[in-house]
């Protein structure tokens, strides 16, 4: 295994970031009661999956501890699509060099620091509650908690096409379904974590339960496009918001909804206004005693949202957590 150390600038909190995944249901994650982080997803370089556990220390209070991660890197193999992820857990294979070392190292550091909002200095979001009580109501219930991302913009957009027009359980079995019979099993400090498949992985895949012919074909386009960088976090973060999502729509079957959540949740993107989230609009809509014909308002709703800058997204999310009372401060 191999170790990285993030150092949160601004309030951070592990275990508040665990708790709001338990609830957060196209995770599907279940946690442990030591708070400690285990995960297993496809790496940004598309061709290989990461399994990380992480960990926070205790500090002072009031003080965000190092989150200190452990990983190891499982290189693409071939395998039977049908059969992967049944077998006995993969061993990692030797060879690279130190240089390609120490770069795998920074990319899945890098990846696990978006994943987790610690590539943000969050330094001055406490100076929000300041001048707003609602932000700073949301603080006092969710203190430390940052925007928990999807690990890519990739596993992003394929949950977009996956949930389309079904229920969000529904879609949340059958993309563990993918990942437990197209992706890699891992061991993680003796549990069982299953990943979604990578691009090459989920575009040789011709059928699967739930799935139509269409969102196949969607997903391989989809697979298409990380292969060829147009999912790429950093191109999309560095990109002018507006730029980015009418370049996130041109790809078969992401909208306007699924754009944003591709560039906020996939590419961890802190500061865009959800424009077409109408439960995230009557969340906020109620939090600040607006009536229904303000909660269809989008322009005054994004008015009310620049307060926020530069951390939009970042409230936006604690707007929706506390709305589908996930991960708050136990009663």
């Amino acid at each position: 295994m191999t170790a990285v150390v993030l150092t949160p600038s601004g309030p951070f909190s592990l275990a508040a970031s665990v708790r709001f995944l338990e609830g957060f249901t196209p995770a599907s994650y279940q946690g442990t009661a030591d708070a400690v982080l285990h995960l297993a997803f496809p790496a940004d370089d598309g061709h290989s999956t990461v399994a990380v556990a992480v960990r926070q220390e205790e500090t002072a209070e009031g003080e965000a501890g190092r989150v200190l991660a452990e990983f190891t890197t499982y290189p693409d193999a071939p395998a039977d699509p049908v059969s992967a992820g049944t077998g006995p857990e993969p061993e990692p294979e030797p060879g690279p060099g130190e240089a390609e070392v120490e770069a795998e190292t920074e990319a899945v550091r890098a990846q696990l620091a978006r994943i987790l909002s610690l590539d943000v200095d969050g330094s001055g979001f406490p100076g929000l509650a300041a001048a707003d009580p609602v932000v700073a109501g949301l603080m006092a219930d969710y203190p430390g908690l940052r925007p928990v991302c999807f690990h890519s913009p990739y596993e992003a957009a394929a949950w977009a096409v996956i949930g389309h027009r079904i229920r969000m359980t529904q879609a949340a079995a059958i993309k563990a379904r993918l990942a437990e019979r197209h992706g890699r099993r891992v061991r993680i400090e003796g549990r069982t974590r299953y990943a979604f498949p990578t691009p090459p992985a989920l575009r040789a895949i011709t059928r699967a339960p739930g799935l139509t012919e269409v969102k196949i074909e969607r997903l391989h386009a989809l697979a298409e496009a990380a292969n060829a960088g147009e999912l790429d976090a950093a191109r999309l973060r560095s990109t002018p918001a507006d730029y980015a999502l009418a370049a996130l729509r041109d790809l078969p079957g992401i909208g306007p909804f699924s754009a944003e959540l591709i560039l906020i949740r996939g590419a961890g993107h802190p500061d865009v206004f959800p424009r077409h989230e109408p439960r995230l609009h009557a969340a906020m809509a109620g939090a600040y005693g607006l009536d229904e014909t303000a909660a269809r308002d989008v322009r005054r709703l994004a008015g009310i949202a620049d307060r926020w800058r530069p951390y939009r997204s970042w409230v936006a999310l604690l707007l929706r957590a506390r709305a589908a009372h996930i991960g708050g401060r136990t009663p």
